[in-house]
């Protein structure tokens, strides 16, 4: 799940991270009032969409004085953000973050991940700030520096060195960059966050280090134990079908293809995903109902998948071992009643009550072509659609 800026600011702000003034405006009703109270110039206005981007895409504006400001917050305020990472779409900017302007001297890139090629949290530091890590990585690598975080979010007092010395910050004690780079860290491993990134982290005129931006992606799995974090969901920000997904406890991407899927285990749906292109067709998301779905999450399911009008057929692979078939027949029985089936559907069935699971298909007179193996489900609904 993906945090706002001002929502990851205000996290790192509880471990000591310093951060601006700041403040959000979520209509433009708000406006007026705000502009009253607002004493800080310069002030930098900027869209809080789930993107990166954002300020080539003129989603951040400089305000010199109140009138540049009140003509910044009512042009942003609802506007459709395009970035590289939209996908060729746009997000809706419903609210607005307004924070003080600083002089910088320096810029730095500053971050916090999940490493999987070592298993490890792991800091990641550059005295490149302002640039995206991959593009630093490719022009100066030598200003990278990398350094385990503990399992308990501590970071060893070498490698709290060993940052000061790349970035050139005095790692003496007492002294603001070791303790941001504890506090960072500490931030990222209580969070259960995949990702905490800093870019840029500045030093200013008078020297104080401050965060001036921030993005922060917390593991969906772990917000049973996260609640303030939990609390942070935008659902704006998400697609129509990925947020009645989230509300049916369906696990749901949605893809730029043209076939729908509906499987059960995470795996078995990557698979059908690659059996599907391996036939020469293109999922249209992954949909895994999970061991345990009743009828009606498997139909608001299938309600879903053909809501997205790009779909032209729909794959249907089950493997009954927690999942029972004669669930999944039920409810594909059911939501092809309730809904306008419009176009093919292949269904592979397998396992605990298949026998069950394919009399009640057969007994619909509904219009579903079955398939006794992956790979010949795959080609029938690529077939099909052609």
């Amino acid at each position: 799940m993906h945090l706002h800026e001002y929502q990851a600011k205000e996290w790192l702000k509880r471990y000591g991270v310093p951060i601006t003034h700041q403040e959000v405006i979520s209509s433009k009703e708000e406006i007026p009032a705000f502009l009253e109270k607002w004493e800080f110039y310069p002030a930098v206005v900027k869209v809080q969409v789930h993107a990166g981007g954002r300020g080539k895409a003129g989603g951040v504006k400089l305000c010199q004085n109140k009138e540049e400001l009140r003509e910044a917050l009512e042009k942003l305020h609802g506007m459709k953000v395009s970035t590289h990472q939209t996908a060729g779409g746009f997000m809706v900017a419903h609210q607005l973050l307004v924070t003080k302007g600083v002089e910088i001297e320096k810029e730095f890139y500053f971050a916090a991940v999940l490493d999987r090629a070592s298993a490890t949290m792991m800091l990641i530091a550059s005295s490149e700030g302002g640039m995206e890590i991959e593009e630093i990585a490719e022009k100066s690598p030598e200003k990278i520096v990398k350094v385990p975080i503990q399992m308990d979010g501590t970071v060893r007092g070498y490698h709290v060195i060993e940052v000061c010395k790349t970035l050139g910050l005095s790692f003496a004690r007492g002294s603001e960059a070791p303790k941001l780079i504890r506090a960072v860290a500490k931030a990222f491993a209580e969070s259960d966050a995949s990702l905490l990134e800093i870019n840029p982290l500045v030093l200013t005129k008078d020297e104080k280090l401050i965060a001036l931006d921030a993005k922060m992606t917390i593991d969906a799995n772990a917000l049973f134990r996260q609640v303030d974090l939990a609390d942070c969901y935008d659902p704006t920000q998400e697609l129509e079908s990925e947020v009645r997904a989230r509300k049916a406890d369906l696990a749901y991407v949605a893809m730029e293809g043209n076939i729908g899927c509906m499987v059960n285990g995470a795996g078995l749906a990557m698979a059908t995903m690659d059996m599907i292109k391996h036939s020469g067709g293109e999922p249209a998301n992954f949909l895994d109902v999970g061991g345990s779905a009743d009828v009606e999450k498997v139909t608001e399911g299938f309600k879903i998948i053909l809501s997205d009008p790009n779909v032209r057929g729909v794959l249907v692979n089950i493997f009954g071992g927690i999942m029972n078939c004669e669930t999944i027949a039920k409810g594909i029985i059911q939501a092809t009643k309730e809904i306008d089936l419009h176009v093919p559907m292949v269904i592979r069935l397998e396992g605990t009550n298949v026998d069950v699971g394919r009399q009640l298909l057969k007994e619909s007179n509904l219009p579903f072509a079955v398939a006794k193996s992956l790979s010949e489900a795959a080609e029938k609904i690529s077939e099909a659609i052609t």
